[in-house]
Parts: C-alpha cells; structure tokens; sequence
C-alpha cells in the first residue's frame, strides 16, 4: 500500500528495521562505538538482563561525551539517558510520529507486549514514508497545545476522516482513530493545566494521583466527527476527613479541562456527564460503593448512569485505577443477573428501523428529518446496547462493540454466523453515518445522525434491512432470554 494514509492504518512494527544495537550497562564505551559503527547504526538501546530497556545513547550523545573525554572502558551506564521513553509495537505509526514531534526525538526504543525491546524506530525514516498530503495532515494533528492549536487539531480530523473513508477504511477504525486523538486532546490540555496549576500558589501539585476515563462512545473507541464531551475523575483513595481539602483542586482542574474541551470543539455534555459533577468525580472506592448502589436500587435514573457508564474507558493519569475499577464492574455484572434485566427492559423500546416485510422505516413527524433514518437511535444504538448487556452478564471487560461482538463469539454467547452478520451490520451501518456527516459537512448543514432514504442505493437498502434484521434477532435472543429465566 502506498496511499496518502497508509500511515493512519500502519503500525510502528511495520517500519522497523534491522534490530538494534543492544548492550548491558557494564558493557564499554570501546564496546559501544565498535557496535555502532559496525552496524552502521545511530543509536543503542541499553537494556537489563531481561531485555528490558534501561537506557538510550544516540551518535549525539558519542560525539558530544564520549569522543576525547571519557576513558574507553567507562561503563556504558555513566552516559546513558534514562529513563528511557519508549513506545510499542502495536501502537499506530502516526502517534509515534507525533510523539516523536513533540518531544524532539530521532530515535524511539520500541517494547513488544512483553515490554522487551524489538526494535528501534528512527523518526527520519517514518517521515521518509509520508506523503506531503499525510505529513500536512500529520502536522494539524501534532499541533501545539493551546486552544488554537487544539482547534486545529480538531479540524484536521474532518479531512483525516475523509481521506481515510475515500480510501476504503473500515469506519470502525476510522472511529477509532478519531477517538485517539480526542483522548489526546483530553491529556494535552490536562497536563497543560496540571503544570500551570503546579506555579500557582493556591494550588500547586494534585493532592493525590488520579485518573480520566472517557465514557459514551469515547470509551467504546467509536467517536463520529463532532462528539460531545463525557468524563468523569477516579481518584486514589484518601480519608474521608481529607475531603474539603482535597476536592477543590479537582474540581478547578475539571472547570479548567471542561471549558477548554469545549473550546475546541468538543461540547459540554448537556446532561452534565462531566468530571464537574461531583457524580462524576469520585474515588476508587467511592465508585465501587456508586456501582453497587446503582446495580442494586435500579431506578429509571440510576440506570441510565449505568448506561452511560459502563462504557468507560483509561484517558489519562494513573491506569491502575481505571483497571481496577473495571475488573470489579465487569465481575459485578457477571453476579447480578437480575441488574442486566432490568437495564434491557429500559432499553427495551429501542427499536431497529424496520417495519412490516422488511420496510425500511422513516421519520414522519420530525421537522426537517422527513423522509430520514436515524441511523443512532434506530440502528447503532440498539446494536450497541444488546452487546454491552450480553458482555456484562458473560463477563467480558472489552468496551468496543468490535471487541465485545469478539469476546461473545469465543464464550459462545453468540455463534459464527451471529458474529459475521454482527459485525458486517455495524460496518455498514457506521458507513453510512460517516459518509452522510462528511457530506453534510461539506454542505455546511447541521451533522446529524439522520441519513436521506432516497440517498442510499438499492443494495445499500436490502443489506441496511438484513443488518436491522440480525439487531432485531439479537435482541429478540436477549428477550426471551430473560423472559425463561426470570
């Protein structure tokens, strides 16, 4: 493949290279130059007895330490820069590339899933691959982070996601895509204003580590062009004594996030799913305690936190939290079968846009939708919503439906022909979407999730109802379910 966005479907594994120059760090500075020159190489990865990275050299760092200064058998450890800022191999090429760009590095160690390193990427040869189309596109992306940099960021995604859907990309991954970069955009305003709060006087350092998680579709990795914004803050666990000290701070960084998200285009949440509310901004264990509480009062309300919740997913901060946190929903959803029902029967209503015979349904009463298909609330959402249910009871802690729909074919919760009709559903019908809000857009019409009936081809209609038909089937399979167990 040599198209102008390969790179946004490429891995670093793709691009690297030969393996390499790897030492211990008692091995010699004599030892180093003769690896390096003799691989030809501009950099060395020192690394412990278990392969993993300790350290880094560069040609630079030979140069300007090494060259006429330090005795040749000075161990390689005393010039070594650490720790060592590295990158995997499953991550995508253009993140490592932006990465790279914004901390000004030639050279990356690259870790395998074990967190042992496999290779070496060199920021010259990634930038080699691009075209000037890509690099343009590459460099909105990698913007500074003030609000108008962000700004631009968020408009490069626009024409990133038209460049990608004309090349024939999944829109699952297009989705994906767009989702990393406004989790991006979420951490670089927050360490911007984690460092400015660090100088002021009032405030200074987090009181204690914590953790942003995206919830809605930006926990599911499925953002569409103009997402609003739905967050909240997990905190590590203080004493209930500390509470008036330590929330202001959180709820400053929040105001201060959440306005600036805004900003630059990703809305406020009008049903205020914001690290603001103090509903949405809780420790780890206040959030266990908030979980069992919804699962086990199961009003309207609570359980419409649950959907809106349970979808969450890591954005920045301390990890730990966010995983631990997702163990215990994923384990409660497995001993609360009752909870799962009752989530289903609020949903229940939820309906695919398909009538009698296979008709496909329109809108007939909505003002200026006439003739439209709400391609979210009458096809991906009642998708969405029946595998989020079916993953909780069989315990599957994915948060992609893609990911989901896998987990629930391995468990055999669904079979093989279940899976591919599935999973061609939602491609099809995530094109759709992604297509008609590009073309809106470019029409400068409002972006929607309605879609024109008239505008979809004859095939694109027959495979539209067979796609509502499997949603239909699935949901039928989860109600009658139900109905023999309780």
């Amino acid at each position: 493949m040599s198209t102008q966005t390969d790179i946004f479907r490429r891995l670093v594994s793709d691009r690297l290279g030969d393996p390499p120059v790897c030492l211990a760090p008692d091995a010699t500075l004599k030892e180093l130059v003769e690896r390096m020159e003799s691989e030809t190489a501009t950099s060395a990865v020192i690394v412990d007895e278990s392969w993993r990275p300790a350290g880094i050299i560069t040609e630079q760092d030979v140069t300007r330490k090494v060259a006429f200064r330090l005795d040749p058998e000075t161990p390689v450890s005393e010039i070594m820069t650490t720790p060592v800022v590295t990158i995997h191999n499953t991550d995508y090429l253009y993140h490592a590339v932006a990465f790279m760009r914004r901390r000004r590095l030639r050279h990356i160690p690259v870790l395998n899933e074990e967190g042992l390193v496999c290779g070496m990427l060199s920021l010259n040869e990634a930038l080699s691959y691009l075209s000037e189309r890509t690099l343009e596109l590459t460099r909105l992306l990698t913007h500074e982070a003030t609000l108008k940099g962000l700004r631009a960021v968020k408009t490069a995604q626009v024409e990133l996601a038209e460049a990608l859907f004309e090349d024939n990309v999944p829109v699952p991954e297009v989705q994906s895509l767009l989702t990393d970069i406004n989790r991006d955009i979420h951490a670089r305003i927050l360490r911007r204003h984690l460092a400015g709060m660090e100088t002021e006087k009032k405030w200074g350092k987090p009181p204690v580590d914590f953790s942003l998680i995206i919830l809605g579709s930006g926990g599911r990795g499925e953002n569409f062009l103009f997402p609003d914004q739905d967050n909240a803050f997990i905190l590590d666990d203080y004493p209930d004594a500390d509470h008036s000290a330590f929330d202001p701070f959180f709820v400053e960084l929040a105001e201060r996030m959440t306005k600036d998200l805004d900003a630059v285009g990703l809305p406020l949440c009008r049903g205020h799913v914001m690290a603001t509310n103090p509903v949405w901004r809780k420790t780890l264990t206040q959030w266990r305690d908030q979980v069992a509480y919804w699962m086990s009062s199961r009003s309207p309300a609570t359980l419409r936190y649950c959907d809106i919740f349970f979808d969450f997913a890591h954005g920045f901060g301390h990890a730990e939290n966010a995983a631990q946190l997702r163990e215990y929903v994923t384990a409660m959803g497995m001993r609360n079968p009752g909870f799962v029902k009752d989530m289903f029967a609020i949903q229940e209503g939820h309906n695919v846009a398909l009538g009698w015979f296979g008709r496909l349904l329109t809108e007939t009463d909505d003002d200026g939708h006439t003739g439209m298909i709400n391609l979210k609330y009458n096809g991906t959402l009642p998708l969405v919503e029946a595998v989020r249910l079916l993953s909780l009871r069989h315990g599957i802690a994915q948060t992609s439906t893609l990911g989901r729909l896998k987990g629930l074919r391995t468990c055999n919760a669904i079979d093989d022909d279940q899976y591919d009709y599935l999973t061609g559903g939602l491609n099809h019908l995530t094109r759709l979407l992604l297509r008609q809000q590009l073309a809106d857009f470019k029409a400068r019409n409002k972006v929607t999730n309605f879609v024109p009936k008239n505008s979809l081809t004859r095939r694109e209609k027959e495979y539209l109802a067979d796609c509502f038909r499997a949603i239909q089937d699935l949901r039928g399979k989860l109600s009658s379910e139900f109905s023999g167990e309780f």
